[in-house]
């Protein structure tokens, strides 16, 4: 006994109360992964978009060499993956429309453009970007997100890659800002006359198909088309022959082909 004593191996001494202090600090290690704060999601950062679409976007006209190669564009959508998904309105809707349009970009980016039938389909339904943690393609961030907020204003601030679609904005849109800039492109897209037309002496308005393709959403905000637009075209009288219903709706085709220039990748 004296020797096993002496040899650290007696009864009481440390090498037999070793699996107790190991499991100890392990349950140590444990409880203070537990009780560290957990890793959080951060908001977009708007000022990257912001800058990129600035030096890239005039007057809705893209140039898409030009973002192929911004590297503030490109840690945007970047961090779009792991972005924190707001829950409150002007926030929710700045983050899906920056979202929808810094995606149409780099999809066009990787040879992906909307300009033929089959190109539309993967455009807007087959591919799938990463937001938020999650996968979503262009229609399910337009009728999933969007859409439920009942705002119809947001279908004319999504680019959609096509000269027929709204004209993309050079300012990334901001919740502190949303609704002042929702009217603007809302009456920009409206009074654009090489998207839409009010001739009263024709009794008719020859519309983009963007009020044909939602329209149910527009009739949920006003009780008609008709009455969506007249809330903002700026001609007082093509107003009053709105509201009056004296102008019947035709739907133009649309152009499809590309918002822009861009020479980098073939598209097929």
């Amino acid at each position: 006994m004296q020797q096993q004593l002496i040899a650290g191996h007696g009864p009481g001494q440390w090498p037999d109360r070793l699996p107790g202090l190991l499991a100890a600090l392990v349950l140590a290690l444990l409880l203070s992964v537990l009780a560290a704060p957990a890793a959080r999601a951060m908001a977009p950062d708007y000022a990257l978009l912001e800058e990129a679409l600035l030096q890239n976007v005039r007057d809705g006209y893209i140039d898409y060499d030009g973002l192929a190669g911004n590297p503030k564009f490109a840690r945007f959508v970047s961090d779009l993956a792991t972005a924190e998904v707001p829950t409150e309105r002007s926030e929710a809707l700045a983050y899906y429309i920056n979202a929808y349009n810094a995606f149409a970009i780099q999809a066009v980016l990787q040879g992906k453009a909307p300009d033929s039938a089959f190109g539309r389909r993967r455009f807007f339904r087959s591919l799938k970007f990463t937001l938020g943690g999650g996968r979503l393609t262009l229609e399910e961030i337009e009728q999933q997100r969007l859409q439920p907020f009942g705002d119809p204003r947001t279908h004319l601030a999504l680019a959609r890659a096509a000269l027929s679609g709204p004209r993309l904005s050079s300012h990334a849109y901001l919740p502190a800002t949303l609704d002042a800039q929702l009217d603007v492109a809302a009456s920009r897209f409206v009074n654009d006359v090489s998207r839409n037309r009010f001739d009263i002496a024709a009794r008719t308005a020859f519309l983009s198909p963007l009020f044909d393709w939602h329209h149910a959403d527009f009739e949920a905000a006003t009780g008609s088309v008709p009455g969506w637009l007249a809330r903002h075209v700026a001609d007082p009288a093509s107003r009053a022959a709105l509201l009056e219903g004296r102008l019947a709706l035709r739907y133009l085709d649309f152009d499809w082909d590309l918002n822009g220039s861009y020479t980098g990748t073939a598209r097929p």
